[in-house]
């Protein structure tokens, strides 16, 4: 299962694995926040433009790489694009498992281990 698909629901999941939220409920303006944390999808290359945009104006990004295949040159070339504007802007990149990408601005570090063990 993709992390869009986790976050959004897929075909297993059914209503009941769900709980509505009053939006009503929750202060959701962004107001003072300096950085912002982006999700997204990468099927071509102007999503990496959107991404490295993103990273280059102080935001985070989850980024879904399931539509690509991990053997193909153009993942390869996506991925060392983003590992060089993670080290040009002194941020961090990891992929976690096969299906995303997560890449932060300067000062933000990404953890290596998990919270709970």
């Amino acid at each position: 299962m993709g992390f869009m698909q986790k976050i959004l629901g897929g075909s297993g999941n059914s209503t009941e694995d769900y709980v509505e939220l009053d939006l009503g409920d929750f202060d959701t303006s962004a107001g003072d926040a300096r950085t912002t944390v982006h999700i997204a999808e990468i099927d071509n290359q102007e999503d990496v433009i959107a991404i490295k945009d993103a990273v280059y104006d102080g935001d985070i990004v989850v980024a879904d790489i399931t539509r690509l295949r991990t053997e193909d040159s153009m993942t390869e070339h996506f991925t060392e694009e983003l590992r060089q504007v993670a080290r040009e802007v002194d941020g961090d990149i990891i992929q976690k498992g096969d299906d995303q990408l997560i890449l932060t601005p300067s000062g933000i570090a990404i953890s290596r281990q998990k919270l709970n063990r």
